[in-house]
C-alpha cells in the first residue's frame, strides 16, 4: 500500500494547501471591502457580491464570518491594492492583482516569479491598454431584447448583451456592476448567473509554442503560490 497511500497523502496535503490558500484570499478581500465600506452586506452591495462568490468557491462560513467581524474591530491590517503588468513567455501579456499589507514582500515574490521564467515586468499601464475593464453577467437565456429593456429601465449603462448557445451575457462598465445584477435579479427573479465578475479581458488572444506554453503554465503557477497575488489576467490561448 505504500505508494497509494503516499499518492494519496500527497494528494490530500495539495488539496489542503489549495484551500488554505483559496481561504487566505477571500479572508484578505473580505477584510478589505468590509474595512473600505460597511461592514454589513445588507447595506454593502460589494460585501455582499463577495461573499456570495465565496459561499460558491465551498469557503465556509466560519472563514467568511471571521473576516467581516475583523473589520468590524479597530485597528487590523492596513492592506492596499497593487497591481503589476509586464510581459511573459512567448510574448503573453500579463496583469497581475495583489492585495498586500507590505509592498516590499509583494514587489519581491513577484518580480521572482517573473526572472524565474525568463519574464520582465512592465510600467504601469504598459500592458492594461490591450485589455478591457469590465463587468460580466452570464446566464442561461435568449430574450435579449428583454434584458435590454430591464437595463434602460434601470438607467444602467452597458457596453453591450452577447446572446450565444442559449446564454445571455452582459459586459458593462466596472462602475455599473452591482447596478446591472440588481436590475437584471428584480426584473428576472429565477435567474442563476452562472458567471458574476470585474475582469480584465484581453482585446486579442495569443496562442504560443509548446516549449512557451510549458514554461507560461510554470509561471501561473509561481504566481498563484504567492499569498499576495489574487488574481491573473493573461492574453494566452490555453489549450482546454
Amino acid at each position: 500500500m505504500g505508494r497509494n497511500f503516499e499518492n494519496r497523502k500527497n494528494a490530500i496535503f495539495k488539496t489542503a494547501g489549495q484551500k488554505s490558500k483559496l481561504y487566505s484570499k477571500y479572508g484578505k478581500q473580505l477584510y478589505v471591502v468590509a474595512k473600505s465600506g460597511v461592514a454589513d452586506p445588507d447595506v454593502n452591495p460589494a460585501l455582499r457580491s463577495l461573499i456570495e462568490k465565496a459561499k460558491r468557491d465551498q469557503v465556509p462560513a466560519h472563514v467568511i464570518d471571521k473576516a467581516v467581524e475583523k473589520a468590524r474591530g479597530v485597528g487590523g491590517e492596513d492592506f492596499s491594492t497593487v497591481r503589476y503588468e509586464g510581459f511573459g513567455p512567448g510574448g503573453s501579456m500579463v496583469i497581475v492583482d495583489c492585495l498586500t499589507d507590505n509592498n516590499q514582500r509583494t514587489i519581491s515574490e513577484v518580480r521572482s516569479c517573473f526572472t524565474k521564467t525568463g519574464s520582465k515586468l512592465g510600467a504601469p499601464g504598459s500592458v492594461a491598454l490591450w485589455f478591457d475593464h469590465v463587468a460580466i453577467l452570464s446566464f442561461p437565456g435568449d430574450n435579449e431584447e428583454q434584458v435590454l429593456e430591464a437595463m434602460l429601465a434601470a438607467d444602467v449603462n452597458i457596453d453591450e448583451i452577447e446572446s450565444k448557445d442559449g446564454r445571455l451575457t452582459i459586459f458593462a462598465p466596472p462602475a455599473e456592476f452591482y447596478k446591472a445584477k440588481t436590475a437584471l435579479l428584480q426584473a428576472f427573479p429565477k435567474t442563476e448567473l452562472e458567471v458574476q465578475e470585474i475582469t480584465f479581458l484581453p482585446q486579442s488572444t495569443k496562442a504560443i509554442g509548446d516549449e512557451d506554453l510549458a514554461m507560461f503554465q510554470k509561471f501561473l503557477g509561481l504566481l498563484h503560490e504567492c499569498d499576495d497575488v489574487q488574481d491573473v489576467y493573461h492574453n494566452v490561448d490555453l489549450p482546454s
